[in-house]
């Protein structure tokens, strides 16, 4: 059956390697887009134990090796974009021209990949802006900041569209970017539910929540990167008055990375037993510990959509946030889980004793926040919305005459 079009998707990360929020986008935006009848090429990163090529899911993955280290991160993410272009060329080379090929960038970091195929293969490139430098860091500062925010705005520049998950990213990228507002399209992240749906039989639970906690305790949780904007460290602090009035509660930390400064201002504040930090953890045990936890909280102090709060609200977790960016969009307060002021501990520490003394109105939030993830926030929608945006830049990329002859 010929495939309704053909994407090839440009992402840094796709699991198995996994940094940051992008690579589960891709993955579950790849998928669903090859359910609805797209064939997608996805070329990324190498990692470790993957194969160089191969199909999940129906969706065909390249992976290829730019060499080095990442001590000097521009340095390599140069590196990777010419070994992405080479890879992508042969794949150009041989694809069925029959029917549409659009490109699709994601973030800085494929610009040089993406803008490269463009103009040699003339093929339109649409791309997703995930965050901004000007966000993460409150402004530009220093010269790599401002090498990323140049290149953030050249992908802005040379896209067809530029598709934003939130209307709080819109305005992020009009204002810091120069995006036009009508050349940007809002479709937020998806999570899929299901994959929380697996069984986890009480016996089973309880065994696995012991490696973090004990029985009788409580399990506060927070997955992400250790860097400021996500707010750990105000999570810590508000421990502190949790702990006061809910002496059976426990901090679990998951995520990979430099964590140092996190576990020792911990101990600074003498709250180093009372803090599990579990390092990297794989999908199998995430998606466990999901299911095995009181709260998952996320203070983030500049967060464009929050992929990990919708995993949370699909797996039945009480949630809570901090009331900025791409969270006012997604935690409606006391309807579908609880919103704290960015950056204030004490707040924090009142939206986890709200959803862990008062259980029934948690599990109502629970209920609420489940619904929305699979009704509004589900990947089938998503990708036709992101189907739709494809559509149209084909159409409006032959009325062109741009790409005529090749």
């Amino acid at each position: 059956m010929p495939a309704r079009g053909q994407v090839l998707m440009l992402t840094w990360e796709y699991p198995p390697k996994i940094v940051g929020g992008i690579s589960r986008v891709a993955q579950e935006l790849s998928e669903a887009l090859v359910e609805q009848g797209w064939r997608v090429i996805v070329v990324t990163a190498s990692h470790p134990g993957a194969p160089e090529q191969e199909s999940v899911n129906g969706v065909e993955v390249t992976r290829v090796d730019p060499g080095g280290d990442d001590s000097d991160f521009v340095a390599w993410v140069k590196r990777l974009n010419s070994a992405m272009e080479k890879a992508a060329d042969e794949i150009l080379a041989g694809i069925d021209a029959a029917t549409p090929v659009v490109l699709h960038a994601h973030d800085w970091l494929t610009h040089a990949c993406a803008v490269a195929l463009k103009e040699k293969h003339k093929l339109p490139l649409i791309s997703t802006v995930h965050a901004t430098e000007h966000g993460r860091h409150g402004g530009i500062y220093g010269e790599t900041s401002q090498y990323i925010h140049e290149v953030e705005r050249k992908l802005v520049y040379d896209s067809w569209r530029v598709i934003v998950c939130t209307e709080f990213m819109k305005e992020q990228v009009a204002a810091t970017l120069g995006a036009p507002a009508d050349k940007m399209d809002v479709i937020p992240n998806g999570v899929n539910a299901e994959k929380f749906e697996f069984g986890f039989s009480d016996e089973e639970r309880r065994a696995f929540r012991a490696r973090f906690a004990a029985p009788d305790e409580k399990i506060v949780f927070f997955v992400g990167r250790m860097v400021p904007e996500k707010g750990a460290h105000l999570l810590i602090d508000a421990m502190m008055t949790v702990r006061a009035l809910q002496k059976n509660a426990r901090l679990v930390i998951a995520g990979g990375g430099y964590r140092d400064h996190l576990v020792g201002f911990s101990r600074f504040i003498r709250m180093g037993r009372d803090v599990t930090f579990t390092g990297f953890i794989p999908d199998s045990d995430l998606l466990k510990l999901y299911r095995s936890i009181d709260c998952a909280v996320y203070p983030s102090l500049y967060e464009p959509f929050g992929i990990v709060a919708l995993e949370a609200m699909a797996a039945k977790a009480p949630v809570v946030v901090s009331d900025i960016g791409g969270f006012r969009e997604i935690v409606r307060h006391e309807i579908n889980g609880i919103q704290t002021y960015a950056g204030n501990s004490e707040s924090i520490a009142w939206g986890i004793l709200r959803c862990l003394q008062d259980p029934e109105s948690a599990q109502r939030r629970v209920e609420a926040a489940y619904k929305d993830a699979t009704e509004i926030f589900n990947w089938e929608r998503i990708a036709s919305a992101t189907g739709s945006v494809y559509d149209r830049v084909w159409s409006e990329y032959l009325a062109s005459g741009w790409g005529q002859g090749n």
